[in-house]
């Protein structure tokens, strides 16, 4: 692929993955008896919903340019947070847990359904497939790191005594900071990368 084709690729598979993530969060939500996601627009695939100019535009591509001149390609962003009211849940804390954990389970599923057309060698198409693969992987792992607000740190908080659960939700103004040091420090790369290339491995076989 030439490379306006793989940015454009890259830049439509990104942008459909991300909104998917978000949905989900909303969607689960929804279901779990809060209507918020819905009255805000966010049950819904249109990116223009869910899109953050920094989060989903500017990051991206700014990470992806600097670790690529680091040796190891890798980029991460956020599209807007869905709006959710845990309070119209049930359970509060098993919710939230239930909400964190459809986003990356979301990106699995997309992951998937991508392997699929991709290992029936339908040349440019599994290609795109290919990437579809690997950025739902990335943005799947990633989004279980359990620093807040990652959606890992939803799952994590579900977990944890209510006294612990308030000291950990304190670290979340500072998240965005503790992952720039993770990633900078190569930490990121150590943690991730081995869970990365063992679901490639298995989702696209020895070739990808």
């Amino acid at each position: 692929m030439s490379i306006v084709f793989s940015v454009l690729t890259f830049v439509f598979i990104f942008l459909f993955s991300v909104t998917f993530h978000e949905f989900a969060h909303g969607w689960t939500a929804y279901k779990l008896g809060d209507s918020t996601p819905k009255d805000h627009g966010r049950l819904t695939l249109n990116p223009l919903a869910h899109i953050d100019i920094l989060g989903t535009v500017i990051l991206p591509f700014l990470l992806l340019s600097v670790s690529m001149r680091l040796g190891f390609p890798f980029a991460f962003g956020y599209a807007k947070p869905v709006p959710i009211n845990p309070y119209h849940f049930k359970n509060p804390k098993k919710g939230m847990g239930l909400v964190g954990a459809a986003g990356p389970l979301s990106n699995i599923l997309a992951a998937f359904f991508f392997s699929l057309i991709s290992r029936m060698h339908l040349g440019l198409i599994s290609e795109v497939c290919a990437w579809g693969v690997i950025i739902n992987v990335i943005l799947a792992v990633f989004n279980i790191i359990p620093v807040p607000p990652l959606d890992g740190s939803r799952i994590l908080a579900a977990m944890l005594p209510g006294h612990m659960v308030r000291k950990y939700l304190k670290l979340e103004p500072y998240g965005f900071f503790i992952i720039i040091v993770l990633f900078f420090s190569g930490f990121l790369k150590w943690l991730i990368l081995p869970v990365v290339n063992l679901s490639l491995h298995i989702l696209l076989g020895n070739g990808y």
